[in-house]
């Protein structure tokens, strides 16, 4: 990965666990039980960015929400994410759903009929589906140290 030119292979315990959603410790046992390098020669406990990756993609698809995944070939959208419906608000047109997935809040807005025919309520068990034509993805600190 690369940040500026300078080439980022290590990032924190700390950091990697928050990228994964899961403690420092549950990730220093990954590591003492093989899952994952931990380097812990010099500083800081570190994990390599790509080992990193594959170990997100890995848990992704061995998460049990996966299986609530509409079936693939049912949508053209690539980007799906599921999770819980926590607010609507409806008008005599338009419906506003929010959905948790994890960490992350999606919002929509479509017509009330649709919202209504997908009987989205809070507590609904519901995937997000993102097209679109752009995508932004921003370095998440670009004033941290590249190590």
């Amino acid at each position: 990965m690369r940040n500026g030119g300078a080439v980022v292979d290590r990032i924190r315990v700390t950091d990697a666990a928050a990228l994964l959603g899961v403690s420092d410790d549950t990730l220093r046992r990954w590591g003492d039980s093989g899952r994952i390098e931990v380097d812990r020669s010099a500083g800081p406990a570190t994990v390599g960015g790509a080992e990193l990756a594959a170990l997100a993609t890995q848990i992704a698809n061995e998460s049990p929400l996966a299986r609530l995944l509409p079936a693939e070939g049912t949508s053209s959208a690539r980007n799906r994410v599921t999770g819980i419906v926590t607010r609507v608000l409806r008008d005599g047109v338009m419906a506003q759903v929010e959905l948790q997935a994890g960490p992350f809040r999606f919002v929509s807005l479509m017509s009330r009929e649709a919202a209504d025919e997908l009987r989205l309520e809070p507590g609904a068990v519901a995937t997000a589906s993102v097209k679109a034509t752009t995508v932004v993805i921003e370095h998440a600190d670009p004033r941290r140290e590249v190590r």
